[in-house]
């Protein structure tokens, strides 16, 4: 099922992300085909489908989500251009194929990230690319900003940077992948879930519950994937974190006990959709290859 789901979503947010990368101006050409080629290069396009899957969950019609789907690749996208920086994680591979700086260079790869994060908001906020009511683009916006910023994501990765090197335990551990992968991630649904119209308190509690624990199951993955794998399969460079001395969560906890734990993960956020009916099977099939997947 969640092949044909994926294949599905990916086709009809590529769609929509395709639109946006039309340079307004001849000088913005190179800018712009920086932007397009870290989006549209591939990917698992996970947090679009969980945006998605989240208003289909509620009864909302896929297409509602489009806006919401799209703004969270970008912010995605975004991330991994700067995260891959000299500066940053200094990575030459991404989705098998050359980091932005690479195939660009430093200064247009920054720029890229910073027009994507840019284009993300404006999306969300576009009547047209989003057309839900205007306090629903309002409540979409902010859930975007405070997963994406200081609070999030951005946090998330100052966190990560101070801990290089040093020993944490694994409750900051959790701390720093509960908003550096987490935050966005819990966006994700969250957006898709506005998006769909028919959200109500209990829903997005509910949906929050799922969120964190997918959130971190797929922290945990990525962390045991970094072991296991390799550079072919993960279309990145396999082992960056050891290499880095990063704390992981296989380096804290072991590897059968941080495979485990992605179990117990997984198996918390299908309980946070008990209440949920035949249209929530994509967030349960997502959850489920969230820990199983290889790259």
């Amino acid at each position: 099922m969640i092949a044909a789901y994926q294949a599905r979503c990916t086709a009809r947010v590529d769609a929509a992300l395709e639109k946006l990368f039309v340079a307004p101006r001849e000088e913005l050409t190179r800018l712009y085909a920086a932007m397009r080629y870290s989006v549209v290069n591939g990917g698992k396009r996970v947090r679009p489908l969980l945006a998605y899957a989240a208003c289909e969950a509620l009864g909302g019609e896929a297409g509602r989500a489009d806006g919401a789907a799209c703004a969270v690749e970008l912010i995605h996208a975004y991330s991994l251009v700067h995260d891959d920086l000299p500066a940053m994680d200094d990575d030459a591979l991404r989705r098998g194929q050359p980091t932005t700086h690479i195939a660009f260079d430093e200064a247009c790869a920054i720029l890229a990230g910073d027009g994507l994060q840019a284009l993300a908001f404006e999306v969300i906020g576009n009547a047209q690319l989003n057309p839900q009511d205007t306090q629903t683009r309002l409540d979409m916006l902010l859930a975007l900003t405070r997963a994406a910023g200081s609070a999030g994501m951005v946090g998330g990765q100052a966190i990560d940077l101070e801990s290089v090197g040093r020993k944490i335990d694994q409750a900051a551990l959790e701390t720093m992948h509960r908003h550096k992968t987490g935050a966005l991630i819990e966006a994700s649904v969250q957006l898709g879930a506005l998006a769909s119209g028919r959200a109500d308190s209990a829903a997005l509690e509910a949906l929050r519950r799922y969120a964190e624990a997918v959130g971190l199951a797929f922290q945990v993955q990525d962390d045991i994937l970094d072991v296991e794998s390799d550079t072919a399969t993960l279309g990145k460079t396999q082992g960056k974190d050891q290499a880095h001395d990063k704390p992981t969560y296989p380096a804290l906890l072991g590897l059968d006990a941080a495979k485990a734990y992605a179990l117990a993960l997984r198996d918390q956020a299908l309980a946070a959709l008990e209440g949920f009916g035949d249209n929530a099977e994509p967030l349960r099939a997502l959850a489920r290859y969230i820990v199983e997947r290889r790259h």
